[in-house]
């Protein structure tokens, strides 16, 4: 199953509430124009033609995101990433700035709050792009409200505030059988990603992971997930040839299916937020594909 479940960004207690595609590249709404002045002078030319200055006005495009559970496995994972790729970031959860040390937790505007009560007007002001890392387990309807409603309210947000693209993380599809997916968990993740491929149907992307892991901080204690993870990685990725036969096997995905590295996954985000052409439902191979070309 995935580790990067967080439970930071949603309330305990319910309140009342009512496969990847390519399409050509747009430019996002939040663009600044920078007007850039240069005389003949300057540019070697002679004095007779000095008496003109040239304005050259250029569209630059300025990224800001919002990653809800920004302080969690995942998130900060993915807060990094976006930092270090020049992104503005925005990290909301319930517990605000994470309790480790890093020099680019400074760069990241950390919000304390809950998706159900969130002032959707403030935090979204500029957002090119909203991540949701949400999700945990629970009873059922814990498990239903925290990887389906929770995101499903901050779908529906950030698509009436006007953000022009949505990632979601969820979870890989596990060749389970059907009493086991019908659980709260997986529709609860289900039926996110669908409200979120019918709200942006040509920008909303899905990542699927399967089991994930780094080095993961629990209380200030670190946990090395990579040490599983990682040797694992490397062994299915060599045995590739002869592991995908056995995947068709019913439930064999649960465990032949590919860790992901949480630096890669982070990574085939922020491909995910720089690419206008980046869209639908993306598999593990996918994500390491993105992450990939996020490393080039």
């Amino acid at each position: 199953m995935t580790s990067f479940l967080s439970f930071s960004a949603i309330s305990a207690h319910p309140p009342t509430f009512s496969g990847a595609s390519f399409r050509p590249r747009s430019l996002s709404p939040r663009l600044f124009k920078s007007c850039v002045k240069c005389t003949y002078a300057e540019a070697g030319l002679s004095s007779d033609s000095w008496s003109a200055p040239i304005d050259v006005v250029a569209d630059v495009k300025s990224e800001r995101v919002v990653v809800l559970g920004g302080n969690g496995f995942v998130g900060s994972a993915i807060c990094k990433a976006a930092i270090s790729n020049g992104i503005e970031v925005v990290s909301v959860s319930r517990s605000g700035r994470p309790n480790f040390e890093g020099s680019w937790l400074d760069q990241v505007t950390w919000v304390t709050g809950d998706v159900f009560y969130l002032n959707w007007d403030e935090v979204l002001l500029g957002a090119t792009a909203v991540v949701s890392t949400i999700g945990g387990f629970g009873n059922e309807e814990q498990m239903k409200r925290i990887n389906g409603e929770a995101n499903v309210t901050a779908v529906n947000a950030a698509k009436d505030f006007g953000v022009p693209k949505f990632v979601l993380i969820t979870v890989h599809d596990y060749n389970l059988p059907p009493f086991l997916l019908s659980n709260g968990y997986f529709t609860g993740k289900r039926n996110a990603e669908a409200e979120l491929l019918s709200k942006y149907p040509t920008s909303g992307v899905v990542l699927r992971p399967g089991f994930i892991y780094g080095k993961r901080k629990v209380n200030g204690i670190e946990v090395p997930l990579d040490l599983v993870g990682e040797p694992l990685d490397k062994i299915y990725d060599s045995a590739e040839r002869f592991i995908r036969p056995l995947r068709s096997l019913p439930a064999s995905d649960l465990i032949l299916a590919p860790p992901v590295n949480v630096d890669d996954l982070a990574l085939a985000v922020i491909n995910a937020v720089k690419d206008d052409d980046f869209f639908g439902i993306f598999t593990i191979e996918q994500i390491k594909e993105a992450a990939a070309k996020m490393r080039v």
